[in-house]
């Protein structure tokens, strides 16, 4: 049966007859969608949410790295149809598992997603299916959640179906790589559930790069975010300590990376955002429980990086006093920017949220303006601001707030308007000093 399985979707695969069946067609799972399609595949994809399934019916897109033309294109060439019924599966060969893995409150890995994902695909599982995570998480989820719940239905990995992850490497808002061309890492439980992942992969990307074993590839995608968060803190904690020497972290930072060898830039900021960077590290933080190992410097990352928009808040506060005799209590502030990167509409973990949190616990009063979010969603952490619409930014609205802090460095915004009509501006992220707009009133924080 192994070898007949194996043989028959290695066949299907290397002709393109196979069908892709994609669960969660979110920042990852979408773009993914649209690649596999591209490379001649039939593409599937499955999500919960009704409202996605309207604007794909519709051919609109709602992920910045998928345009609205690429979507028609593919629906119109009957390779990508999408649908939030599940018992398409049992139609799909490969089945790739692109769903959130948050934490709980207690900063513990939360699978429920991939476990009733893993559920949804058992109900349906039958022999020769290749089934892929791709999700981000502790090295042996997939062998030892994922694969366990498939096995429950009587069939075996490496017998009867297979059983791969490889993990995302979505980087939203980027205009050099997109997924077909960021190299894959795949890997298997086993040579054939790897062969498998290698052709298909490779047949969807510009290459791929095999590791021995799932666990090692979910090691790989901890390892990428903890070195961009432990730097992060570091550039975070110099930012602290130079500024009480009165010394520049930004021209630090530039003057440094001239060096061309042992120095790679990293950049401070209001605190961490986005999917990925201040959910993975914690992931390898609780499964080193587990082995009674300390993960001493991703915690400490951790901290750092929570701390900064507190420490931000405190310098817009300090500058208030100080500029314009005012208490942050009964100030108005506008924060620049909601997402959680430059030129994106992604708001994950994005620190702007605490920033305004904390800005009206102290007793001030926050507004946003956003190009790219005119509207705050439903968030888990902050409902309270739900609803909250981003402010028209024109020069009359500007001096209406006691100060500016720019938490997100669109470049969508007038920062020449914005230097000339704001009485204070707290800038996280040096965009004025970089666009040669630097003043009295410009404060690096």
């Amino acid at each position: 049966m192994a070898s007949s399985s194996f043989d028959t979707l290695l066949q299907k695969i290397e002709i393109r007859t196979a069908r892709a069946g994609i669960i969660g067609l979110g920042y990852v799972g979408l773009p993914l969608a649209m690649a596999v399609a591209r490379s001649g595949f039939a593409v599937t994809g499955f999500d919960i949410d009704p409202g996605k399934m309207v604007a794909l019916d519709a051919r609109r897109s709602y992920i910045d790295a998928v345009s609205d033309k690429a979507l028609s294109a593919e629906i119109d060439a009957g390779r990508f149809k999408a649908t939030t019924d599940f018992a398409g599966l049992a139609e799909c060969d490969v089945i790739i598992i692109c769903v959130p893995t948050p934490l709980t409150k207690h900063r513990d890995p939360d699978l429920s997603f991939v476990e009733a994902t893993s559920r949804s695909i058992a109900a349906h599982l039958r022999p020769g299916q290749l089934v892929v995570l791709e999700s981000t998480t502790y090295p042996g989820t997939t062998d030892d959640v994922v694969k366990v719940i498939l096995e429950g239905t009587g069939l075996k990995s490496g017998l009867d179906f297979f059983v791969g992850f490889s993990p995302e490497r979505e980087d939203p808002g980027n205009q050099h790589y997109h997924t077909a061309t960021i190299p894959k890492v795949v890997a298997g439980d086993g040579p054939e559930a790897l062969a498998l992942m290698k052709a298909f992969y490779g047949a969807a990307v510009s290459s791929v790069v095999p590791v021995s074993s799932n666990a090692t590839a979910e090691a790989v995608k901890l390892t990428e975010n903890i070195f961009r968060s432990v730097n992060i803190a570091l550039v975070n904690e110099l930012k602290t300590v130079y500024a009480a020497m009165g010394i520049d972290v930004w021209e630090v930072i530039d003057a440094a990376k001239t060096k061309p060898f042992g120095y790679m830039p990293f950049y401070p900021g209001p605190g961490l955002g986005g999917h990925c960077i201040p959910i993975d590290p914690f992931y390898l933080t609780w499964k080193s429980r587990e082995y009674e190992l300390p993960t001493r410097f991703i915690e400490l990352a951790g901290e750092i990086n929570s701390a900064m928009p507190r420490y931000v808040v405190g310098k817009l506060a300090e500058a208030l006093d100080i500029r314009a005799g005012k208490a942050l209590s009964r100030s108005r502030v506008l924060v620049l920017g909601l997402a959680y990167k430059k030129n994106v509409a992604d708001i994950r973990e994005s620190p702007s949220l605490r920033l305004i949190e904390i800005i009206e616990e102290r007793g001030g009063h926050a507004d946003y303006h956003d190009p790219f979010v005119a509207e705050i969603p439903p968030t888990r952490e902050y409902q309270a601001l739900k609803g909250r619409k981003s402010v028209v930014l024109t020069p009359e609205a500007i001096t209406g707030y006691d100060a500016v802090l720019v938490a997100t460095d669109h470049d969508r915004v007038d920062y020449a308007t914005l230097a000339n009509s704001a009485p204070l501006i707290i800038d996280t992220r040096n965009v004025f000093n970089r666009l040669g707009l630097s003043a009295d009133h410009v404060i690096k924080a």
